[in-house]
């Protein structure tokens, strides 16, 4: 059976394409033609009444990241506003997360996998 292999793109509006594409190269080094490290991606369509993200967005995207800690350091540097909640994102099973917004308000989660469980 043919399938999808992977996501080939993200596409949403924005106000200013070039002033946003630059925030997001700037910030989390994502660029127009971007060759990205294999690991997992999540599909998940959630239901509509959900709380995981505001109620007046459609979508969310989640970028997957090798450190955390050192992105939100440098994310603070920059001036942006971060949301932990390590009672309830931070699992040895799921891995860490974070939140921030762009600057036209739409929430993108940060998520350090957990570690390669180790192998016997």
């Amino acid at each position: 059976m043919a399938k999808a292999v992977g996501i080939g793109g993200v596409f949403f509006r924005s106000r200013d394409t070039k002033a946003l594409a630059q925030w997001y190269e700037t910030h989390l080094g994502v660029v127009e033609f971007w060759s990205q490290q294999a690991g997992f991606t999540v599909f998940a369509p959630f239901k509509q009444e959900t709380d995981y993200f505001p109620a007046d967005k459609q979508w969310m995207i989640n970028f997957r990241v090798d450190d955390l800690d050192a992105l939100m350091d440098q994310l603070k540097s920059a001036g942006i506003a971060i949301e932990t909640r390590p009672d309830e994102w931070d699992s040895l099973e799921t891995g860490r997360f974070a939140r921030i917004q762009d600057p036209e308000g739409n929430q993108i989660e940060l998520w350090e996998p957990p570690p390669p469980a180790p192998t016997a």
